[in-house]
């Protein structure tokens, strides 16, 4: 198992994800401490393509869910008006 800190992870993105294809597991630590692992996925975990929805089935659920929403504000400035004002 390989060791690797959150900032190499940032530069060296590919090569950390040639090393996990290859069967190799990678901690990842951010100041000294293991905060992730990141390994192989296992085979009995993968999804095959043929069982996820087609892209417009799941927008259909989406908007059908966005219409039985009620949004928290009136527009993006009130929005915007109450983040400030919690900073």
């Amino acid at each position: 198992m390989g060791i690797i800190t959150a900032k190499q992870l940032k530069l060296k993105t590919g090569e950390v994800i040639r090393k996990v294809r290859s069967g190799e597991q990678m901690t990842v630590t951010y100041r000294g401490k293991p905060v992730a692992v990141i390994a192989p996925q296992k085979k009995e975990h993968r999804k095959p393509l043929q069982e996820l929805r087609s892209f417009g089935e799941a927008w259909i659920d989406i908007e059908e869910t966005l219409q039985k929403t009620e949004p928290k504000f009136k527009g993006w400035r009130e929005a915007t008006a109450w983040i400030r004002k919690r900073g």
